[in-house]
């Protein structure tokens, strides 16, 4: 499937991912903390990335399937549990002396659709070679 995309269309792709995960992290966020935080995360990646993409010799593809994938990754770990993450990120914020106790449920989500979306990625990885 990602065989047949062009590097254009992986820059089309990535684009949609990021506004996407804006969007969705932005709404999730309750604090203007947070909510700045978030909206770096792109730029963040991007310093990182391409870096390592150039070092590890990856084409411009790869590297934007990777970013795509890692953005992607993170709307659907933290949406489904948008309202939970929301209450501990502004209780911590709050009173940040406390510990917050772990929302079981949001973590269990959180570990279990991450492995999902790394297990994708991974399996999706050979269509772009």
């Amino acid at each position: 499937m990602s065989a047949h995309l062009s590097t254009d269309d992986w820059w089309l792709v990535a684009a949609g991912v990021t506004v996407a995960y804006t969007v969705a992290m932005y709404w999730c966020m309750p604090t203007p903390r947070a909510k700045r935080r978030v909206l770096a995360a792109p730029l963040v990646g991007w310093m990182y990335l391409v870096p390592n993409a150039v070092l590890e010799g990856y084409s411009v593809s790869q590297t934007l399937y990777f970013y795509s994938c890692a953005l992607a990754m993170f709307i659907v770990m933290v949406v489904p549990v948008a309202s939970r993450v929301a209450s501990d990120i502004a209780e911590q914020e709050r009173k940040p002396w406390d510990k917050v106790p772990l929302n079981t449920f949001a973590l269990y989500w959180t570990v279990c659709s991450a492995t999902v979306c790394i297990a994708g990625a991974v399996f999706f990885w050979p269509f772009l070679a």
